[in-house]
């Protein structure tokens, strides 16, 4: 089970005719993605990987019953093909676009808590339900990296992703569902909104969270810990506990404020919430093995 993307997964592609959404379409189509339709407006009747191409989302989907959309478009165009994916009746967006403008995110932000949709990124590389389907532009040799398995995973990062998950894997455990929250200033969903659904998946045992300093989503996740909100086994790591004060690092959503956001509060909202947090990648492997311990 998936609480994102399965195989049965009706996919659009919004921007498939450009060179990054031809290119990983084919990628997600090699890695068993349900991909039906891509949308360019003028390129009405082309063909890209053997998928039709269609002018406007809602014409794709009235023809191909298209459920989710992924967009490969630039950042100041992703509000409008958002809004469309939307009007037209999809539920699940996955945006790459990296520095979507922050008026535009939360006016996207908005709309999607109304219609109770739910719109990943912006800045992300994408989800992935491992050996089924994927969404985004995670690298096409991801099945070294990304084994299935029982642990679901939320990530700020791209690159950090792919060392920390290797680190499980490496350790004998493999991923359920992997979102990519994206690290945009203003996250389209984020990580606490994401909790209640690998609660209810019968296909996760525990969750891998992958956070980083700024902003304050992984001390919400704490509070959802608190709360009851999420039961599970739940291991941590924050990157950025060397960064300098004062000073911008990576993404735009990586900035502290009002003496909130730093690595170090957020490890200990998050240990006193009952999650273990790692404090380099090498030791995720070990956290989750006195949680679940691996018969040899």
């Amino acid at each position: 089970m998936s609480i994102f993307i399965d195989a049965k997964t009706c996919v659009l592609v919004q921007g498939i005719t450009g060179s990054e959404g031809a290119f990983w379409t084919k990628h997600m189509k090699d890695l068993g993605t349900a991909v039906v339709a891509g949308v360019t407006p003028g390129k009405n009747g082309q063909s890209v990987e053997g998928i039709r191409v269609y002018d406007t989302v809602k014409q794709a989907v009235i023809e191909t019953g298209a459920e989710a959309s992924v967009l490969f478009v630039p950042p100041r165009f992703a509000r409008d093909a958002i809004f469309e994916a939307l009007d037209a009746g999809i539920r699940k967006v996955v945006v790459t676009a990296d520095g979507i403008p922050v008026h535009d995110a939360m006016e996207i932000r908005a709309a999607a808590l109304a219609l109770d949709a739910k719109v990943i990124g912006g800045n992300t590389t994408g989800v992935i339900t491992p050996g089924v389907a994927m969404m985004g532009f995670l690298p096409y040799w991801i099945d070294r990296v990304y084994k299935p398995g029982r642990v679901g995973v939320m990530t700020r990062s791209g690159s950090l992703t792919n060392e920390a998950t290797a680190m499980m894997v490496a350790a004998g455990y493999g991923v359920s569902s992997l979102i990519g929250i994206g690290g945009d200033a203003v996250p389209l969903t984020r990580f606490a909104e994401m909790l209640p659904l690998f609660q209810a998946d019968p296909a996760t045992d525990a969750v891998l969270l992958i956070g980083e300093l700024g902003g304050t989503m992984e001390e919400e996740v704490a509070e959802a810990l608190e709360a009851g909100i999420f039961t599970k086994p739940l291991v941590a790591f924050v990157a950025g506990r060397n960064a300098p004060e004062g000073k911008k690092m990576g993404h735009a959503g990586a900035i502290v404020s009002g003496g909130k956001g730093t690595v170090k509060g957020k490890a200990a909202a998050l240990r006193a919430a009952g999650a273990l947090v790692a404090d380099k990648p090498s030791q995720i492997g070990a956290l989750f093995e006195t949680v679940f311990p691996i018969k040899k």
